[in-house]
């Protein structure tokens, strides 16, 4: 029997996905486990693997359709000895948003049925598109992130044809309507006047300029970050680690690294940032009051060790963890974190491995900068930024010298951490980075 393909939730946040491109198509055989797909997340950019074995019997909705429900059907699967005229029926009992009511015609507004489960005809079943309510009270099928910017900048969706599946209204169609300017109808209770919230289409007196569209992970960061900077109550702790000792180490742990492979490569190379990783790990052990979560009616404290590490990538920010940091010596999360990392950049990541971790760090000493504060990353009630270890004047024992430093500070959530606790973890995670050898003990 034909099967359904539904578009998958690849991760707890995820309501709707946009599907970048197909990697099969039509005719093509598939076995468990095949690369189907490439689904861009409100995290990430994610592959979508076969679960069953058969033939893809057809494409329902096209490479990059924006703004498709979790749980919509987006191909057909065809087991052996069928023909397409099976994915061509399983194609069309999906089910589709219903035709818009006649404006003149439309009751007065009245909560929406439950959606209807698919026929029988396939086995899987797939809920109904959502409807707007249009401002006459007819239904407007439209993806929320359409119905969103449409309220954003003042247009009413009744008055838009939509070009998506079944009609249904996405981001392209309010994209366009935004762009007609005034001639597009405003949203209900509107005065005609009344301008969009949105940034205008053109700012005076700029130049030529790109527009580039924003794909779901950079929405959620600019939302998630922003929230955390308006509800989390920030405080911050700076301290000034000297590493010559930390630097001399590392030397000499690389120096003796044994040859991993036939090819002469090093079986690690360890880095700055994997003491870091070290050090954070085991001062959360010591200090364990600053790896929670405030939640409404208590504040959670987590029982393993993962920290979570801020990586670069075209997308935007993405966080790996190094799970049970505090039980990995230096050379395993050196080899784990490169493997993280690289995957990271490539859109690898399976969900378990970003998803989660008590405590995050951002290191942009690469990059030479100093010293900056970094925006906590919720859940979690800290974030470690960490600056450039760069030659500094130093005064020690009344005597003027010179010394590599490193600048680190701490953000934390006062509610959940106040000062004297994030001074207490600093002080934890000082000691190790000054004296290293502590951190092998």
């Amino acid at each position: 029997m034909a099967i359904q393909i539904l578009m998958p939730a690849l991760s707890p946040t995820m309501t709707e996905g946009t599907l970048a491109r197909w990697l099969k198509a039509e005719g093509d055989a598939v076995a468990s486990g095949d690369l189907l797909a490439e689904i861009e997340t409100d995290k990430a950019t994610m592959e979508l693997e076969a679960v069953d074995e058969g033939v893809l019997g057809k494409i329902i909705t096209p490479a990059g359709s924006e703004g498709i429900a979790v749980n919509a059907p987006i191909a057909v699967l065809l087991e052996e000895g069928e023909d397409a005229s099976a994915a061509d029926s399983v194609a069309q009992a999906a089910p589709q948003p219903a035709p818009e009511a006649a404006p003149e015609a439309a009751p007065e507004a009245a909560p929406e049925a439950a959606p209807e489960a698919a026929p029988e005809t396939a086995t899987q079943t797939t809920p109904q598109a959502t409807p707007a309510q249009s401002s006459g009270g007819a239904r407007v099928f439209a993806s929320p992130l359409a119905r969103r910017m449409a309220g954003d900048a003042g247009l009413d969706l009744a008055a838009m044809s939509g070009s998506g599946p079944g009609g249904r209204i996405v981001k392209s169609d309010v994209e366009a309507a935004i762009k007609a300017g005034p001639g597009a109808a405003p949203a209900a209770g509107l005065p005609a006047t009344t301008p969009p919230a949105a940034v205008p289409a053109e700012i005076p007196g700029a130049g030529p300029y790109t527009d580039v569209a924003h794909t779901n992970m950079r929405r959620v960061i600019a939302r998630r970050l922003t929230e955390s900077a308006r509800d989390i109550p920030h405080f911050y702790l700076t301290v000034e680690c000297r590493i010559d000792a930390l630097l001399a180490m590392r030397r000499d742990l690389n120096e003796r690294a044994p040859q991993g492979n036939g090819e002469g490569e090093a079986a690690y190379k360890i880095s700055v940032n994997d003491f870091v990783i070290r050090a954070v790990a085991l001062a959360m052990r010591r200090v364990p009051g600053v790896n929670v979560s405030w939640m409404e009616d208590a504040v959670r404290q987590y029982h393993d060790i993962d920290v979570a590490i801020a990586v670069a990538t075209t997308g935007g920010l993405i966080t790996p963890i190094v799970r049970h940091a505090d039980q990995k010596g230096l050379a395993e999360i050196s080899n784990e974190m490169k493997d993280l990392a690289a995957r990271a950049r490539d859109g690898k990541l399976a969900l378990d491995e970003f998803q989660g971790g008590g405590f995050t760090i951002s290191n942009l000493g690469m990059y030479g900068v100093k010293e900056f504060s970094a925006i906590i990353n919720p859940p979690q009630s800290v974030i470690l930024a960490v600056g450039a270890g760069e030659q500094r004047p130093v005064v020690s024992d009344g005597a003027l010298g010179i010394a590599s430093v490193m600048s680190c500070t701490l953000s934390t959530d006062h509610r959940t951490v106040d000062g004297a606790l994030g001074a207490e973890f600093l002080a934890a995670f000082k000691a190790m980075i000054e004296d290293p050898l502590t951190m092998l003990l």
